[in-house]
């Protein structure tokens, strides 16, 4: 019950005016941004004036995405960027060549997310999910801090999911080697580490504005193709992509976000606990360090030279 019960868009009490704003002169690189609430966000932020960065897997998608959101906006700052993020070296490749060629980047939204059905490793023989859900998204993130710290009002929004409530920590198994492969609970599982990243890099770097988001249950491509079941049975009471980017672009735009301690978790605009009452899946600070280190040696050891 208790992940169901936001059926209702609750549009009604958030302070429209938070988000009247321009964003002309701010980019900002949105992960994913050819579908779902990717695009969504791109939309709403480039009708608001702000340079769009999709960044994206397949070509042909995002370029059709790009004329969308240049049609309906007006805004022909929109760049396309190919890039799939479970392919962990040219995640590196990416970010590093991203820095060279622009001044600025205002805004990261890690927004892309892969479910996978059965377990499949990359070419770097890590487990795909994971390293596009936790390794991609901590490269990308680490490696575009240096520019997002030297641009105004810098932050940095990932999208999780209400699923990483059932979820303790995992520091071990990481590549899904052990035990049979549930595609859902290791989805769950990355957005429970996606939270605990986004704790650990808030008190790193405190400069820049970090936050992560449960969007509700949203009617996308992507939870249509994961999980057909839930989305058959559930279909009419999901958010459409717009109503769950609401929460994305308030985050991303408004002055109220940043008023907001960094590194918390956010549902309807609102800071909420990451854990159930009572819940279990609490974790030391011991075994949230131990996650940051793993990744950094794992990021390290793909790191081009």
């Amino acid at each position: 019950v208790l992940v169901y019960r936001h059926k209702i868009f609750l549009g009604g009490r958030f302070v429209e005016k938070d988000l009247e704003v321009s964003m002309a002169g701010r980019a900002f690189m949105i992960t994913g941004a050819n579908s779902g609430i990717g695009k969504a966000t791109a939309m709403t932020i480039a009708k608001k004036g702000g340079t769009i960065h999709m960044v994206c897997r397949n070509k042909d998608k995002a370029e059709e995405a790009r004329a969308d959101i240049v049609k309906e906006t007006g805004n022909k700052e929109v760049y396309v960027h190919i890039l799939d993020l479970s392919e962990t070296k040219k995640v590196w490749e990416f970010a590093e060549a991203f820095k060279k060629k622009y001044k600025a980047l205002n805004v990261l939204i890690n927004n892309a997310g892969s479910i996978m059905s059965q377990r499949d490793t990359n070419a770097e023989g890590l487990e795909k999910s994971f390293a596009s859900n936790v390794l991609g998204v901590y490269i990308l993130t680490k490696s575009l801090i240096p520019l997002l710290e030297k641009s105004a009002d810098p932050r940095v929004i990932t999208v999780s999911s209400g699923g990483m409530l059932v979820q303790k920590l995992r520091t071990g198994n990481l590549q899904s080697e052990r035990g049979r492969y549930d595609g859902t609970m290791v989805y769950a599982q990355h957005k429970r580490q996606q939270v605990v990243m986004t704790e650990q890099l808030a008190k790193t770097h405190t400069n820049i504005h970090f936050s992560v988001m449960h969007p509700g249950w949203v009617d996308t491509p992507a939870v249509a193709n994961a999980m057909p079941d839930f989305h058959q049975s559930m279909k009419d009471s999901l958010r459409t992509p717009e109503q769950g980017a609401d929460t994305v672009i308030w985050l991303a735009v408004s002055e109220a976000a940043t008023t907001n301690p960094s590194g918390h978790f956010y549902q309807d605009r609102k800071m909420v606990s990451t854990h159930l009452p009572l819940a279990w899946t609490h974790s030391s600070a011991l075994e949230e360090q131990k996650l940051m280190s793993v990744l950094e040696d794992l990021a390290k050891t793909f790191q081009p030279h």
